[in-house]
């Protein structure tokens, strides 16, 4: 039976390392993580990884998303931009992450990131000069939507790495963390000697 979650093990690994690769995709890679550690816990019973673990992993996982959704259209307010200017690198950056990456696709990997950062550069430049500022100034507030936007993508990939460490650490199938003990047999009961009456 060991072996059997030794492979679940070496399986869960290879998820967790496509996970990454799609984060640095910008793609729900900590969600991927997410599930592959779920599907183990069902498969090993919850031995090694229990539900406290897995609701740990999810907090990680939803505090890295709203980091990096919210790194571009905070990039752009560092650099002066307004509401059009952070609306449109969000814009900017989905639009950038869908066209630009099938157009990058020729490099692996990076070409999604290379979109995004693209996307979120141009979405929010646009958005300032629709606000009516002059192009330079909308050109500096594109910039730091997508230089935040970059921030945020490094530091989901950092959460990453947490749930990678965590995941791998608990979930190593050595022992039996969270077995239920067998049945245990039912004591046995001694009848009371019988006292012989005397007449």
């Amino acid at each position: 039976m060991i072996w059997t979650y030794w492979l679940y093990y070496l399986i869960l690994f290879a998820l967790l390392l496509a996970g990454l690769a799609l984060t640095v995709m910008t793609l729900p890679g900590l969600w991927l993580m997410l599930a592959g550690a779920a599907g183990y816990a069902l498969l090993t019973h919850g031995w090694y990884i229990g539900w406290k673990t897995l609701i740990f992993l999810f907090v990680i996982a939803s505090v890295a998303e709203v980091i990096e959704f919210t790194s571009s259209g905070s990039g752009a307010k560092k650099a002066g931009g307004g509401r059009a200017g952070m609306w449109g690198a969000l814009l900017g950056a989905i639009i950038g992450g869908i066209v630009l990456s099938i157009a990058l696709s020729f490099i692996p990997i990076l070409g999604t990131l290379v979109g995004v950062c693209i996307g979120t550069f141009l979405g929010a430049m646009i958005g300032e000069l629709i606000a009516g500022r002059e192009l330079g100034r909308s050109a500096w507030v594109g910039l730091g939507a997508a230089k935040g936007r970059l921030l945020g993508t490094f530091i989901k990939l950092g959460f990453g790495c947490v749930m990678l460490v965590i995941i791998l650490a608990v979930g190593i199938p050595i022992g039996r963390r969270g077995a239920v003990a067998g049945p245990v047999a039912p004591p046995t009961r001694t009848l009371p000697a019988t006292i012989p009456t005397t007449r």
